[in-house]
């Protein structure tokens, strides 16, 4: 009676082995050493042979439990527990806090199996892809237009790396508007939008990602502007809603618009020779109006959902970074570290403990305003150093300003962290971070090692007691 018998492969050498002893082409020791066994384990195998055939080889342990699985009772609590505290852990962090928290040490693989045969673990390839169903275009022009940034060599080797920022609309697939930025950021996205709507007309909304210059993670359920960021606050201004989308694929059609812009547009910079954002920008326009020609549709109501600008809505005013602040008794205030002294006339101190608003906009300008009404003021930077040269002949100061000028280098110069960062900003005032260079110093490298405390410094306190005794005699 003929059967099915399951060998390893190991086993199976065993056999030939076993089978070329009984043909005589091997010695009982010749087939130990190649087998690496010792001579009575060979002769074991050999009177297993002669007994059962080559089921004999087969290993019994086969199919039967391991001696040293665990027993039912610690599997069954083991899942239990898991059940009713770990559903929604992995196999990795469940096994840790089986460990830390219940002193329940299983091994990690272990814990994946019997958690799949449970049904409470699938593995990635065995969970379903989300679907996502397409969406209808909208029905008019500007009733959805799709924002988006595309990182990108768009200059290939002959430029930096840098990111388009693309406007398509929903309905017809056309671009309203590329700008070619050398980020993502607040400054860049107001510049793009204004010009926009200058052309266009305010759309009823846009459609973005989850971007930081479109979406902030602080909001307020208490007041509904506190949340926003400095671009969704300047939409509010406008009457234009903004939507984040959850995913990519909800805002696929610039999504697959930037798919297309990175094969066309990068070899038609390359045609043109074009490496710099300025020439691209002013290429943008033309690259447009063929892409329209090309892909764009023609929306199934004519009708165009743009707005002109309100009387009341300063398109300007509205594109740009608004800060409060409380003015001082002295008419002062602080914005990115440096100190902005009102001019005293008549209404400015009328103002003393009121709150004004700073106006920060993409092309280097910075209002301060009060219900609509301009202020004048003049700057005082906290991180230039004294201009040594205006006061050289004075020898009663001399002294003291090379000691302030020994402090100024040790001090830390750079903008607040918590300020605004001015990327895409064009000739605003915050642009030199050491004032001493600006002033004519040379910037001093520090040192390595830890930084010298210079009020403690020997030398210093040396030039300042000599500056001090030289005062009466000065003044004399």
């Amino acid at each position: 009676m003929s059967c099915l018998i399951t060998m390893s492969q190991k086993e199976l050498n065993r056999l030939e082995t076993v089978q070329k002893i009984k043909d005589g082409r091997l010695s009982v020791v010749q087939a130990a050493e190649s087998l690496r066994l010792s001579r009575s384990q060979m002769h074991r195998l050999l009177q297993a042979y002669e007994r059962d055939g080559a089921l004999g080889l087969v290993s019994r342990k086969r199919g039967q439990p391991s001696n040293r699985r665990h027993s039912d009772e610690f599997r069954n609590a083991v899942l239990d527990l898991i059940r009713t505290r770990y559903h929604d852990f992995g196999p990795t962090l469940a096994r840790e806090k089986l460990i830390e928290l219940h002193q329940m040490a299983v091994g990690k693989e272990t814990l994946r199996q019997w958690m799949t045969e449970a049904g409470i673990w699938t593995s990635r390839r065995e969970r379903k892809q989300r679907i996502y169903q397409p969406r209808g275009r909208r029905d008019c022009l500007g009733e959805l237009v799709q924002i988006d940034g595309s990182h990108h060599w768009w200059f290939e080797e002959r430029g930096p790396k840098c990111a388009l920022l693309v406007y398509i609309d929903d309905a017809t697939g056309k671009l309203l508007h590329l700008r070619f930025a050398p980020s993502e950021n607040t400054f860049d996205y107001l510049q793009a939008t204004k010009a926009y709507l200058e052309e266009w007309g305010k759309p009823i909304a846009f459609y973005s990602d989850k971007h930081g210059v479109f979406r902030s993670t602080h909001a307020s359920e208490k007041d509904r502007t506190s949340g926003l960021t400095q671009f969704g606050r300047a939409l509010y201004e406008l009457n234009i809603d903004i939507i984040c989308a959850n995913t990519p694929q909800a805002k696929g059609r610039v999504e697959r618009a930037n798919r297309t812009l990175q094969d066309r547009l990068v070899k038609e910079l390359r045609l043109r020779d074009i490496s710099t954002l300025d020439d691209a920008n002013a290429f943008a326009p033309a690259f447009m109006a063929d892409f329209n020609r090309r892909f764009g549709k023609e929306p199934r109501n004519p009708k165009d959902m743009h707005r002109s600008l309100a009387e009341h809505e300063n398109l300007d005013g509205a594109m740009c970074r608004k800060e409060v602040r409380t003015l001082s008794q002295s008419l002062t205030l602080r914005y990115d570290k440096v100190i902005f002294i009102l001019d005293p006339t008549d209404y400015a101190k009328t103002l003393a403990r009121q709150k004004v608003i700073v106006c920060d906009y993409p092309d280097g300008r910075l209002e301060i305003m009060h219900e609509g009404i301009t202020l004048p003021y003049r700057t005082f930077d906290t991180l230039r150093s004294v201009h040594r040269s205006q006061v050289v002949e004075n020898k009663r100061l001399d002294d003291i300003l090379s000691v302030v000028a020994e402090m100024q280098a040790g001090r830390e110069r750079e903008r607040s962290r918590s300020g605004p960062r001015h990327t895409g900003q064009k000739d605003h005032m915050f642009g030199i971070r050491d004032g001493a260079t600006a002033n004519g110093y040379q910037k001093r490298g520090r040192k390595p090692g830890r930084r010298t405390d210079f009020m403690n410094d020997p030398a210093v306190i040396a030039k300042r007691e000599q500056a001090l005794k030289r005062q009466p005699a000065a003044e004399s």
